[in-house]
């Protein structure tokens, strides 16, 4: 058993080693959980959560380094939470992203860690929203949740963000790589990376026309701006800093910062109340309960539907 409040208190000092002890517990869905997650809440609320997602091969990652380097020259304190997909033999992170951000493995004031999606779709660790707790709590001014770029399920980051970044680049297929996935109603800053190339500026014409179709915003509402970046050598990365910046502002200034919190804090609650129901329920199976249950149905005298009503008040009033 780990000394939980020992951890959060070495934590807080920046200690790397108690920080990835904390996130191996909430990965581990460890029996202290609940006792960690009790020690950070009063800690957490702090960091700004910064998402970035897109199709893969479009340099998320690097991009990643690079707003590391930025938030580093500015004093920041900075977690990077990087979404790799599982091993299919260990069902551990591959680590691709890791290995990419190594420029940054000696600096005391950025904290890396790689979580695997562990079969988790939406491009997210089923334990990141606890993750990124963690960091916050540990002292982080920002934390960059880099997702795992599956595509077109990619989505879950903007309920885990304060602010979402999809990323594009020139030559990759379809102009918008983003427009069949939903990425486009997503973002909050589009960043065009490897604008060095061949059809960077078409890129960005063509997304700046997408998300003006249909667009209902309103007089003060926020309009997604356009970045063009080459992050392997740096350029643009000031320009998507101020463009976050920008945004974090806009948010604090209509309240929005606060009510996507709070929409964050209740998805995390219900998620673990259903994922405790779904554990008791999980449990009957088999159970002469379920059984019953599904012999009435077959002989008419019960729906699906009120058998599961009927499931469902017998494990929650167990």
């Amino acid at each position: 058993m780990q000394d939980v409040p020992s951890l959060v208190a070495q934590a807080r000092e920046g200690r790397p080693r108690a920080v990835a002890r904390l996130i191996s517990l909430v990965e581990g869905a460890s029996p202290q959980l609940r006792e960690v997650m009790a020690a950070l809440a009063p800690l957490a609320g702090h960091a700004y959560v910064v998402g970035l997602t897109g199709s893969p091969g479009v340099g998320k990652s690097t991009s990643t380094s690079a707003l590391v380097s930025a938030y580093r020259r500015a004093g920041k304190r900075v977690g990077v939470l990087a979404v790799d997909p599982s091993s299919p033999f260990s069902g551990g992170a591959l680590l691709g992203d890791r290995v990419r951000m190594s420029d940054h493995a000696s600096d005391p004031g950025v904290y890396i860690r790689s979580m695997a999606t562990r079969g988790h779709l939406g491009g997210l660790a089923w334990a990141a929203p606890q993750a990124i707790r963690v960091l916050d709590a540990a002292g982080c001014d920002v934390v960059l949740v880099e997702t795992v770029g599956v595509g077109q399920s990619e989505v879950d980051i903007a309920s885990q963000a304060d602010t979402s970044v999809v990323l594009l680049a020139p030559g990759m297929g379809d102009g918008i790589q983003a427009a069949k996935a939903g990425i486009l109603e997503i973002g909050d800053v589009y960043v065009v990376n490897k604008a060095d190339r061949d059809g960077a500026d078409a890129t960005a014409r063509e997304l700046n026309h997408m998300l003006g179709l249909g667009e209902s915003r309103g007089p003060g509402d926020w309009r997604p701006p356009i970045v063009k970046t080459v992050a392997a050598r740096g350029e643009g990365i000031d320009e998507v800093v101020e463009a976050l910046e920008k945004h974090r502002a806009w948010m604090e200034e209509r309240g929005v910062l606060a009510e996507r919190r709070v929409a964050r804090a209740a998805r995390e609650v219900e998620t673990i109340a259903v994922t405790a129901l779904r554990e008791r329920i999980g449990s009957v199976h088999g159970d002469r309960r379920l059984s019953a249950l599904a012999e009435r149905i077959v002989a008419g005298e019960l729906d699906p539907y009120a058998a599961a009503d009927e499931l469902v008040a017998g494990v929650t009033t167990a």
